[in-house]
């Protein structure tokens, strides 16, 4: 992960990073298959703290998000919110 030296990224930083780069690597695929890669991506090998802590930024508005992880947020599984 590369980023001007002196500027640390923050949990929410890196988890919109590492999603976009997931949206990346699908993006040339035609957008429905595009949008179940980039969830079963997401649902296969994030941890539920991680996809908790997206679907937060989903909520928030999706700041910095892809269009593609926006629009295949609704197939990401979101786990239970803890108390």
């Amino acid at each position: 992960m590369s980023h001007e030296a002196g500027t640390a990224m923050n949990t929410d930083q890196k988890l919109v990073y590492m999603a976009n780069q997931i949206a990346s690597f699908f993006k040339s695929m035609p957008e429905d298959e595009a949008q179940a890669g980039v969830a079963k991506h997401i649902n296969d090998f994030w941890d539920p703290r991680m996809r908790r802590r997206l679907h937060r930024i989903v909520e928030a508005g999706g700041d910095g998000l892809s269009p593609l992880v926006l629009s295949a947020a609704d197939e990401i599984r979101w786990p239970e919110p803890t108390s």
